[in-house]
């Protein structure tokens, strides 16, 4: 296992701020950048990529497929993926370090099930403690098999199956990684591998995978969704730009919305319809955000957003759109603390096995700053201070080496009297390396 590095914490207080002005551009987003690599590495021929986010978790997945023989290589701004094909990846020479990437793990693990592959999964003291079940179930029934640690965590060692059997597989839990690794599986199995969603989650998976030529039917039948792929399949090697992570973007929109005299552009964020639920939510709040030249780039819908400050009224959250804003949450429950009357948020269980417990971790995170939280079983009820600064916080919040949280109480503290001291910065590098730059950028 990969302990944390013996270095000091990156400790910052993060102070009220002026209006946050000018155009920013966040870096790729994450989702699409793990599968485009991953796709990429199983296309006969090259990928080229733009756009591709250059964050720890995405170069973990881009050091896996290396070591199962894929070759990629950056030249200039451009990321170029020479792949070796579907059912012919080698068996990697020593454990995959999978940092602190959930992503990375489930879906390696559903891509090397159908292939004759040991291998050994290892990852930081975060992702250990991730559950790992959720995926294990599915890729036994199609074969592979699978050593965990107790509870079903990493390290775990996998012996993928040759051949794999296809499966029908109704997901017990709204989750695009075990669906996707349900998927990736699928590619190598002979037949047809199904997946019923009977809640819609993010669908990156089906798009790119249908981009790069895989036979893929996504229908409904009695209300849910079915997702058939055909295996043994072809991918056929593509140009892929990267659209700006939404996950990321959402920082600054609240940012921009609860830091007065505000008006702040944010280029190129992509706007899937699975990923885009937090702007539907803070427009519901009262939000000015607008959409600028709208267009799609590689099947994907993508916008500019123009942010201006707005202020903010408490609503109660669907839980229904819980899986199209599952990572934007502790950044919603900042925007909740920051406005007029309650916010009620329910069905948030799966928060509980993020990077880390971020329903705890962001109640006691808020508490700290000055904000009036109370924790429920599946989310949290807050009670705004109607556009007034937080307190802040007196002493260093604990993030739990949780980037999410990190940035959301940074966030926190440009709303604050007194600043918001973060107790290490070092987790952002994983999905968002220039986001203390651009922050501090947009506030000068």
């Amino acid at each position: 296992m990969t302990d944390q590095p013996a270095t000091q914490p990156n400790r910052r207080r993060f102070l009220p701020s002026g209006p946050l002005k000018g155009r920013i551009r966040v870096p790729g987003d994450k989702s699409i950048s793990h599968r485009s690599i991953m796709f990429g590495a199983l296309a006969v021929g090259e990928t080229r990529v733009t756009g591709l986010l250059e964050g720890e978790d995405v170069m973990a997945t881009a050091a896996a497929m290396r070591a199962m023989g894929a070759t990629i290589e950056k030249t200039g701004g451009e990321w170029s993926i020479h792949g070796v094909g579907v059912g012919t990846l080698l068996q990697p020479a020593g454990a995959l370090d999978m940092g602190n990437s959930g992503t990375s793990t489930r879906l390696l693990m559903g891509l090397l099930a159908s292939h004759p592959i040991t291998a050994s999964f290892t990852g930081d003291a975060s992702l250990s403690k991730r559950p790992m079940g959720r995926v294990i179930e599915p890729l036994s029934r199609m074969g592979a098999s699978f050593t965990a640690s107790p509870g079903g965590t990493l390290p775990l060692m996998m012996q993928g199956a040759a051949p794999a059997v296809p499966i029908t597989y109704r997901l017990p839990v709204a989750s695009a990684q075990v669906k996707s690794a349900v998927l990736l599986a699928g590619l190598n199995t002979a037949g047809i591998t199904t997946v019923i969603e009977p809640v819609p989650t993010r669908d990156h998976s089906e798009r790119m995978l249908t981009g790069f030529g895989a036979q893929l039917e996504v229908g409904e039948e009695g209300g849910t969704r079915v997702i058939r792929i055909h295996g043994e399949a072809e991918l056929h090697p593509q140009q892929i730009e990267v659209p700006g992570d939404p996950s990321s973007a959402a920082f600054f929109m609240v940012a921009a919305s609860v830091v007065p005299g505000s008006e702040l552009l944010i280029e190129n964020v992509g706007l899937n319809p699975t990923r885009a639920g937090l702007v539907a939510v803070l427009r519901q709040m009262g939000a000015d955000i607008t959409e600028q030249n709208a267009r799609e780039v590689g099947g994907e819908p993508v916008a500019d957003l123009l942010v201006k400050h707005a202020p903010f009224s408490g609503i109660e959250v669907d839980p229904a759109i819980a899986p199209a804003m599952i990572d934007e949450f502790p950044i919603l429950f900042v925007a909740a603390a920051l406005a007029e009357g309650r916010t009620v948020t329910r069905g948030l269980e799966e928060l509980r096995v993020k990077e880390s417990d971020r329903i705890a971790v962001m109640a006691s995170a808020l508490s700290a700053a000055g904000a009036r939280v109370e924790e429920t079983e599946d989310g949290l009820i807050i009670d705004g201070t109607g556009g007034e600064p937080l307190r802040g916080s007196k002493r260093a919040i604990a993030t739990h080496l949780d980037h999410r949280i990190a940035m959301s109480m940074a966030v926190a503290g440009l709303a604050s009297r007194d600043g918001v001291e973060v107790d290490d910065t070092a987790p952002i590098r994983t999905s968002f390396p220039n986001f203390e730059a651009l922050l501090d950028g947009a506030a000068a």
